[in-house]
């Protein structure tokens, strides 16, 4: 090896080799760079791509054989087959060279893929050193960081347990003066509460006995008042119908009514004692209001009062009254309602047929005699329209509490009609749709009828009042 290193020829052989070298690495970098970035290795797909290129090469031509006439003549028209296929071959021996090229040009990206990346290696180092010596340079100051982060946790345990410490002596302070004053504040509010409670008691008490004798003396003058002003009224009524009698001149006989004689007593008067005041009619009739809403000619047999039309009058219904009692209509007019003074047969046969589309009649069927009951609800079909109501309420003697304080009270009473035989005679005067409705139940006048056991109770004291409602149906 000595004598070959004095060689000039071997030198410059060597020479050449490591500039060949030098050369193929830059242009094939080497894999292993030495740096922290590996390149590809793409020895295997230039080994792949040479044996494709010597396929491509070998495509056409004939093997060679041994010399002679035979082999020879066997090699000619082997020839001649190779040249009569090269047109089937020729689009496929294309396209492998147009593959080979691809692949070579694949090669060429990745090996100038790798040249960059050799180079942003080679420029990474400056950096990776100057890191390098940085981490050197600050290594004791990491470690005084280190020394100094350990004191202080040390140092922040110690200070959370002085701050526990005083927090529990601090809150415990806090507790004990928290109950002092909440024991102060509770005995303050006890005496507080006993001073305004007798002081309330005391108040309430002179309040009551005071309250007490100003109602008694109150009532004692209303009932003073009330017995003056009664008698007054009710001598001013009899002297004005004594002088209407007067001034009528001598009776004319009329035909026989259907209904029961009037008797002459203060009707105004009995029906505020009897049947009640007018607001409480008024609740009680509220159930109608319902029923007759959105009709246009409603007719109210024996009006009275004129509950029911003023029932109708805040619904937005025209609604007109009949009764007998002149005294009764009379108020009815200075009311604003239209009443008229008439028998109900004779006024309901002079009504058009057919143009009525309600009829309400309370507590008047009672005075009539039995077979003008049938009568009335067979007259007040004919006057309905189809679709229109009528409307028939009377007391219920299904309730015997009827009998003993109601029915009777009234003079022109006759007799009962039972709701069956109310509810036969709206079918046998052509009405559907019937319906029967109980109201004003008899233990809310008469609470004694709570002792009785609840089946009787249910059977013989149910409600005072009923009413049957049918529709006309043609």
């Amino acid at each position: 090896m000595a004598g070959s290193n004095g060689d000039p020829k071997l030198a410059e052989l060597q020479d050449l080799i490591t500039a060949i070298r030098d050369r193929v690495r830059e242009r094939h970098p080497d894999p292993e760079t030495g740096a922290d970035v590996r390149l590809p290795d793409l020895m295997p797909v230039l080994h792949a791509r040479d044996a494709a290129q010597g396929k491509v090469a070998s495509i056409g031509r004939v093997n060679p054989r041994a010399g002679g006439l035979v082999n020879g003549l066997v090699q000619f028209v082997k020839r001649m087959v190779a040249r009569g296929l090269n047109w089937h071959v020729r689009e496929q021996v294309e396209f492998n060279r147009a593959m080979v090229q691809a692949v070579q040009a694949i090669l060429d990206a990745l090996e100038e893929n790798n040249r960059a990346l050799r180079d942003l290696a080679s420029r990474d180092a400056p950096v990776q050193r100057r890191i390098a010596e940085l981490r050197a340079e600050f290594a004791p100051v990491r470690e005084e960081v280190a020394d100094t982060r350990a004191h202080w946790i040390a140092w922040r345990a110690e200070w959370e347990r002085k701050i526990s410490v005083n927090e529990v002596q601090f809150l415990r302070g806090l507790a004990d003066l928290q109950g002092a004053f909440q024991h102060r504040a509770t005995l303050m509010e006890s005496n507080f509460r006993d001073m305004v409670a007798s002081q309330h008691r005391d108040f309430t008490g002179a309040l009551d006995r005071s309250g007490h004798e100003i109602q008694q003396r109150l009532w004692e003058d209303l009932d003073k008042i009330r017995l003056r002003y009664e008698a007054v009224i009710h001598n001013e009524l009899r002297l004005v119908r004594q002088r209407a009698a007067l001034l009528a001149g001598p009776a004319v006989h009329a035909p026989t009514p259907t209904v029961a004689q009037p008797v002459e007593i203060d009707w105004l008067k009995f029906a505020e004692k009897f049947r009640g005041p007018e607001e409480h009619v008024k609740r009680g009739q509220q159930f109608y209001a319902q029923r007759f809403r959105g009709r246009n000619n409603v007719l109210d047999l024996g009006c009275g009062r004129g509950e029911f039309l003023e029932l109708m009058r805040g619904e937005g219904v025209a609604a007109r009254g009949v009764d007998q009692s002149e005294e009764l209509v009379a108020l009815c007019r200075r009311k604003g309602l239209e009443a008229q003074m008439a028998d109900l047969f004779e006024h309901l046969s002079a009504v058009p047929s057919g143009s009525l589309d309600g009829i309400f009649c309370s507590q008047v069927v009672e005075h009539l005699p039995p077979h003008a009951v049938l009568e009335l609800v067979r007259l007040a079909h004919q006057k309905l329209a189809p679709g229109g109501l009528l409307a028939v309420e009377t007391p219920n003697p299904e309730c015997l509490a009827i009998f003993a304080t109601h029915f009777y009270l009234d003079p022109t009473h006759t007799r009962p009609v039972p709701p069956p035989l109310l509810e036969f005679y709206f079918e046998e005067s052509g009405f559907g749709a019937i319906e029967t409705h109980r109201f004003a139940p008899a233990a809310e006048s008469m609470p004694a009828v709570n002792d009785l056991p609840e089946s009787m109770r249910k059977a013989f004291f149910g409600s005072l009042d009923y009413a049957v409602l049918g529709v006309r149906l043609r």
